[in-house]
């Protein structure tokens, strides 16, 4: 077959059994589709095999593997010869080789197999394949016009596509948060000043989720080659995925809930760790705090103008002669010092350590030397190192594919570790390279691969770019653990690939200090989320440029819902710390900042179920209101701008948050509270034109409000304000109580730093309250777990009320003291909490 030769494969499937393989024997040879030019294709079925848990089918050369890792989780492997080497960087190797049984299928037109959730249906005479639900509903099928094109080695595969299909991922593309009507390629990219319009950024996360009038299917497409999808603009009824070479293996994981396919996900990839409690506290940062005396004088700042925060980063301008892993002396004279005091002053340092090893033979580099001595660099095709040119000059880049090479990069962290920098930040690991015309490797420079379960053998940088950002954080993650085993690494990470969650949390990169900019962040974070990375988040005020006050009045108050808050801009921009603009702008920034301190017991706790089941904490609406639209369309593309952060807070930025118009707020499926002041906004539910069962709520924009509201039902606990997550809260916990339908909520403790919480080492709560016809009661459930408490209180606090309870009883005591802030709507009492659960009874007047 010649290189420029087309070949369309009918995706086909199914074991040995004998009808259906005595009708392509029939057939085969006389029915053979009329040759066109420069394309071959393979409809038939020409060999078949069952498999305990699917199917192996044969069309001539072409052969196709169908299997359940789980009920709902197929695997399908399709190749032009033999399947390659069964490997792969991103999907765990336990979950890639799993297994249930299938029961075995056939009629008259088609071979198949079901589980006790998906049937998986080949036609005889086509090979297409079709994926449906036990009720019949379609979970994928091949496009019966062009099921997969295989181009030399290059291929894409077509699906149908519904015309209510909407789909999410990718991770951080830029752009609308549904990506139908459009079309993407994947390779990592240095994306410095990317626009909304922009394509390859910084990330390949080849993973996305299709909803389609209330069913989820989720899709990865485990290729790290440069790869492209399209979700209906070559054509309206079909979508296709693909790539320019490399294995074609995917895995259609089948909700119907999107939750569940997240949960699949993760079973498949890995979960994001449980980061520690600090990274969630207010970050301050830019491109770079030099001197010494700037970075103390920025810490000074923060504590005398009383503005929580827990990190202060390091960019590249700390470095002599900007190479990773040294000090300019002459910058900070008191390194090791400083970073001492930082953390007496309850502050974690975190520093950038870029991946670009300066090329400085026989000038005492110890990164250089070490690496040459232990062959870790990459390498040209004619065996030289591969040199190209970053930050400081002529670099040569580590091999993490090979796992020496890892525990290598892993060991060059200790003198940092030992000198008490907290956190480390993996940047430009596209890799970036200024002098090269592609910004990045040559394609052909060569890697080693040497990877436990893997085959040694030598891989292009084709093969390799867009998972090196991956394996680059994940040296630095395994590296930290190996220095200090039981403290949770901290790894920010630019580039990475599916899995890359596993190791390290990400941000959306160079963004701009534009309204536009503000605007995107949502979408990019929100489907990051839904592409395994839920510890995410954007440069505060933008990176590109300086902001105007009311930008980052208004940035600062969004990151507040955000999982990481961190304020960072460029080399010679204006400063960008809180206290920028005078004293008004300072104290709205300052609030919002409070605010997300004292919710930090309901951010750590959703954290925690992050990395668990991950659902990410920045939700979309359909995740929790998948039935919020009459035609079961997800309510966000009428929403626009809209978020959930965790299960029960609603967030609602002006669609255009530049604009001064008022506009309406979509509060879906049930009655909300206003979170500021503690006004219930009763369920009045109103179909619009395109079909969304929601209550309409106009806003009229304000400088110094984001409105956020509380799903009924719900119960947050909330702690006192601290300036540092270091700081023991004084006071009580306090549960704010939202009564409606299914109400409930939960806290998560442990000590925020170590591993001891997988040991037992936690503090976990459930908290229910329920109607009754005198008033409410509030049920707080004994704590579990091996960690204690800091607090010895509980503060009840129940909104929605019109006046003071006529009495509040718990623990066979009646009358106890109560309070009624009529300006929140809010009526509220104190209680011993001995660890053992409560109830208690507040009773209004009737």
């Amino acid at each position: 077959m010649r290189h420029d030769q087309m070949i369309f494969l009918r995706n086909f499937s199914l074991p040995g059994l004998a009808f259906c393989l005595l009708l392509v024997s029939a057939t085969v040879a006389s029915s053979q589709q009329p040759s066109l030019p420069f394309v071959a294709v393979a409809g038939k079925v020409t060999h078949s095999g069952a498999l305990e848990n699917g199917i192996d089918v044969r069309s001539g050369a072409f052969t196709l593997r169908v299997t359940a890792l789980r009920e709902d989780l197929l695997r399908i492997r399709v190749a032009n010869g033999p399947l390659p080497e069964d490997a792969s960087w991103a999907v765990l190797p336990q979950s890639r080789t799993s297994s249930v049984p299938v029961t075995q299928e056939q009629d008259s037109q088609a071979i198949g197999f079901h589980t006790k959730k998906l049937r998986v249906r080949v036609e005889c005479a086509t090979s297409r394949l079709r994926i449906t639900d036990l009720d019949g509903n379609v979970v994928a099928e091949d496009d019966p016009s062009r099921p997969v094109e295989f181009h030399g080695t290059a291929f894409k595969v077509y699906k149908t596509m519904s015309p209510e299909e909407h789909f999410f991922g990718l991770g951080d593309k830029p752009g609308p948060l549904d990506r139908r009507g459009s079309a993407y390629s994947m390779w990592n990219t240095d994306a410095f000043g990317f626009q909304e319009s922009a394509d390859t950024i910084y990330k390949t996360i080849p993973f996305f989720i299709s909803l389609d009038r209330g069913r989820a299917v989720g899709t990865l497409f485990d290729n790290h080659w440069r790869s492209s999808f399209d979700f209906g603009k070559e054509s309206h009824t079909a979508y296709s995925f693909g790539a320019e070479n490399g294995p074609l293996d995917y895995y259609v994981l089948y909700g119907p809930d999107a939750k569940q396919v997240l949960e699949d996900y993760i079973w498949l990839t890995g979960p994001a760790p449980l980061p520690p409690l600090w990274s969630f506290g207010f970050q301050q940062s830019r491109f770079s705090y030099v001197p010494e005396e700037r970075v103390r004088e920025i810490a000074n700042r923060l504590r005398a103008d009383r503005i929580p925060s827990d990190a202060i980063y390091l960019d590249i301008d700390f470095q002599d002669r900007h190479r990773p892993f040294t000090v300019d002396r002459a910058k900070f004279p008191h390194f090791e010092e400083m970073i001492a005091n930082l953390k007496q002053q309850n502050f974690h340092v975190v520093a950038i350590t870029d991946l670009h090893i300066a090329s400085a033979p026989h000038e005492n580099y110890p990164p250089y030397d070490s690496g040459v001595s232990g062959d870790h660099f990459v390498k040209n095709p004619d065996g030289t190192m591969y040199v190209g040119k970053v930050w400081p000059g002529p670099a040569v880049f580590p091999d993490f594919t090979r796992k020496q090479t890892r525990e290598w990069w892993g060991s060059l962290y200790k003198p940092f570790v030992k000198a008490g920098i907290a956190g480390f930040w993996n940047d430009m690991n596209e890799p970036s390279v200024f002098d090269s015309p592609t910004l990045t490797m040559p394609e052909n420079v060569q890697h080693r691969i040497d990877e436990p379960g893997m085959a040694s053998r030598i891989a292009s940088h084709a093969e390799i770019h867009n998972m090196y950002g991956l394996e680059n954080s994940r040296a630095t993650y395994e590296g930290l653990k190996q220095l200090e085993p039981d403290v949770r690494p901290f790894v920010l990470t630019r580039a990475s690939y599916a899995g890359g969650q596993r190791y390290a949390a990400t941000w959306t990169g160079d963004n701009s200090s534009t309204w536009n900019h503000l605007r995107m962040t949502t979408p990019m974070l929100i489907n990051l989320g839904l592409s395994g990375f839920g510890m995410v988040g954007a440069d505060v005020g933008g990176f590109i440029g300086t902001p105007s006050a009311d930008l980052l009045t208004k940035w600062i108050e969004l990151a507040t819902f955000q999982p990481i808050d961190r304020d960072h801009t460029n080399e010679h921009t204006a400063d960008q710390e809180v206290w920028v603009h005078g004293p008004e702008q300072e104290a709205i920034r300052r609030r919002y900042i409070e605010e997300r301190y004292r919710l930090m017991p309901y951010l750590y706790t959703a954290a925690e179920e992050m990395s668990r089941t991950g659902v990410p904490m920045v939700r979309p609406l359909f995740l929790e209101f998948p039935r919020a639209t009459a035609n079961l369309h997800p309510i966000d593309l009428d929403a626009q701008g809209e978020f959930l952060f965790g299960r029960d807070l609603l967030v609602a930025p002006p669609p255009y948050p530049d604009q001064l118009d008022s506009y309406t707020a979509l509060l879906p499926s049930t009655s909300w509270y206003d979170y500021w002041t503690g006004e219930k906004i009763a369920k009045h539910l109103v179909q619009d034109e395109k079909g969304s069962n929601a209550t309409p709520v106009k806003i009229e924009p304000r400088l110094d409000l984001l409105p956020v509201y509380v799903r009924e039902g719900s119960i947050l606990p909330v702690q006192p304000l601290v300036q540092s997550t270091n700081e023991l809260p004084l006071g009580p916990l306090t549960l704010r109580v939202y009564p409606g339908q299914d109400c409930r909520g939960s806290l998560y403790q442990d000590d925020g730093t170590s591993f001891a919480y997988q040991r037992g080492d936690f503090l976990k709560m459930e908290f229910s309250c329920a109607q009754i016809e005198s008033g409410l009661t509030v049920h707080v459930g004994a704590h579990t777990g091996g960690y204690s408490a800091w607090w010895k209180e509980l503060r009840i606090e129940v909104y929605g009320a019109s006046n003071a309870p006529k009495n509040v009883s718990a623990s066979a005591k009646d009358g106890l003291p109560t309070t009624y802030d009529n300006a929140h709507h809010m009526a509220s009492f104190t209680l011993p909490d001995d660890g053992k659960g409560m109830e208690a009874r507040i009773e209004w007047a009737q």
